[in-house]
């Protein structure tokens, strides 16, 4: 039965790193609009260039066939020489999200975590024996660093359907900022499934061993306002004395099924 004309049809799709790349707007429309960070535009060009008020950063996003996507460059500074991050086409933009949101927040938490390893670790990631890394429970996600405990190297998140069937990697220089491979990490254990519209393109994997999918016809206003939502939030970030923030609300569902 098709949905009614107020609703859309979503998935939600677990686990998350199997749910393919998403909406890039996720990550482009709150870094301009809520962060300040300005854009270039010439319309025959297909990519899109993102940069930071202070020109420190450059957010990279161009069709890469044989390479990364999503590209993250950080200019040198006192305390830390230049480093990068790059993300794989399917990488999901909530976990880019997750690093890009940490990069331009003004506050960063004290007394949080930047080991990139315990977000994993506590929910069932193992030692990986080939490479010193870590495994997911299911076997279809990667971290792993290279370089040694006297000069530690750059961090690789893989995303996998076995040895030959990469699904995509996450790079992070070997001094980008721990705390923001935490905050990739973090979001890349969160067990919450997470929503596509367009799974019949993005969809690495239909295996019902390996994801789980659960259509749901959702309110579209809700939908529509998700990202406008995200946009409020990370703007009050930037305020002076920001409101205490409300609970995120949870989009009502209606008519759901699995699948």
């Amino acid at each position: 039965m098709p949905p009614a004309p107020d609703t859309v049809e979503v998935e939600f799709i677990a686990p998350r790193h199997l749910a393919g790349g998403g909406d890039p707007a996720w990550i482009t429309i709150p870094l301009h609009r809520a962060c300040g960070w300005s854009h270039g535009d010439d319309p025959l060009m297909p990519r899109v260039l993102l940069s930071s008020p202070g020109q420190k950063a450059l957010l990279r996003l161009e069709p890469e066939p044989d390479g990364q996507w999503w590209t993250l460059h950080h200019t040198a500074e006192p305390d830390r020489p230049a480093w990068y991050a790059s993300f794989g086409a399917r990488t999901p933009v909530e976990l880019i999200a997750a690093a890009t949101d940490a990069l331009t927040d003004p506050a960063p938490p004290t007394g949080a975590s930047s080991d990139p390893c315990e977000p994993l670790q506590q929910v069932g990631w193992s030692p990986a024996s080939a490479d010193d890394g870590l495994v997911s429970p299911g076997g279809t996600a990667y971290l792993q660093r290279l370089g040694s405990v006297e000069e530690p190297g750059a961090w690789f998140v893989t995303a996998a359907l076995g040895r030959d069937r990469p699904v995509w990697q996450a790079r992070f220089g070997a001094h980008t900022p721990a705390r923001l491979v935490a905050a990739f990490t973090a979001a890349l254990a969160d067990p919450k499934p997470v929503l596509r519209m367009d799974s019949g393109r993005s969809f690495p994997t239909r295996d019902p061993n390996v994801v789980t999918r659960r259509a749901t016809d959702v309110l579209a206003v809700y939908v529509a306002g998700a990202l406008e939502e995200r946009v409020h939030s990370l703007a009050a970030r930037h305020a002076i004395s920001p409101a205490s923030p409300n609970p995120s609300r949870q989009p009502p569902a209606k008519n759901s099924r699995s699948r």
